[in-house]
């Protein structure tokens, strides 16, 4: 599918909604569960076999694709914004090793300025750069790249009152979660096939009580198989594999039914509007980091080094 630009701007609101990547339960490989189709065999590369690193933005400056839902959400503090880019007509497949650029306030004032890495998932064809910054007002601002089109992407940071799911710096709510012998109600209780994955041991309820750091991921496997949320998950399994019982790790499927027409009580419990989600949660139970909609092996495994330094 070719895009225009208009619709490559419009398709970064539903970047992570629970019906975008919740009901995509399709075998192409092009949709890469944000709400925005990409062509896997398109390739940056220009005629001469020159590298796609080596590219500069197109005449008129990249698009920038919001990777990060436009939800109440993002407070002041440090703020992950992961971003995309797109030419006259479509997402790119690769780019530049890193972005550089800046943060607008909506009088024009430079709020934040940074140096953003590109990341790469397995299994989907289009490439995010992490942006990071810290903003310090719940304000409108705009995201600026070098080389961008002048429009950048804008989003809100709002109150933490404001914010109905769980914020950085707050405690998270115990909830009891499915698990492997006790469903809720939830079924299937893990969606990833072929096996349910192995993060329901314990409920959340039970992971915040065990006075170790947690990791918490929320997301539907079986309703995004070409999204992020199975890649997110299978990286967050790998994790556990790598840090041992260091870290109590739990998964909590979006869906309580097969068809995925029923919330699950656990979406329901924090308030979620979009998937997959991640929080990193300390030995005493506050939220101190979190990965939204879209993270590659790599983003997660410092996550997660960071959760246990």
């Amino acid at each position: 599918m070719i895009f225009s630009r208009r619709t490559l701007l419009a398709a970064a609101g539903s970047a992570a909604a629970l019906a975008a990547c919740g009901n995509d339960d399709s075998n192409d490989d092009s949709n890469d569960g944000t709400g925005s189709n990409t062509d896997p065999t398109f390739s940056d590369t220009p005629a001469g076999g020159a590298p796609s690193d080596s590219i500069g933005p197109p005449e008129g400056g990249w698009a920038l694709v919001q990777r990060f839902p436009n939800h109440p959400l993002f407070t002041p503090g440090e703020t992950r914004l992961p971003i995309s880019l797109a030419n006259e007509t479509r997402m790119l497949d690769n780019g530049p090793e890193t972005l550089r650029g800046w943060i607008e306030d909506f009088d024009g004032n430079t709020a934040a300025e940074f140096t953003a890495p590109r990341r790469v998932v397995d299994g989907i064809s289009t490439p995010y750069w992490e942006v990071r910054a810290n903003l310090d007002k719940a304000v409108i601002y705009t995201l600026r790249v070098e080389g961008d089109d002048g429009f950048g992407a804008t989003f809100e940071l709002f109150d933490p009152a404001d914010v109905p799911t769980p914020v950085t710096g707050a405690a998270m709510p115990a909830f009891d979660t499915p698990t492997v012998d006790d469903h809720r109600g939830v079924e299937p209780y893990c969606s990833l096939t072929p096996d349910p994955c192995p993060l329901h041991a314990v409920t959340l309820t039970e992971a915040l009580a065990s006075g170790k750091p947690v990791a918490y991921l929320v997301g539907t496997p079986g309703h995004c198989q070409t999204g992020t949320c199975t890649p997110g998950l299978t990286f967050l399994v790998a994790e556990g594999e790598r840090v041992g019982d260091t870290i109590v790790m739990v998964h909590a499927d979006v869906y309580a039914d097969d068809a995925a027409t029923v919330v699950a009580p656990a979406v329901e419990s924090l308030g979620a509007q979009y998937e997959p989600i991640i929080y990193f949660i300390d030995a005493g139970g506050v939220v101190v980091d979190r990965l939204d909609a879209i993270w590659d092996r790599s983003e997660l495994r410092e996550r997660i080094d960071a959760l246990l330094a």
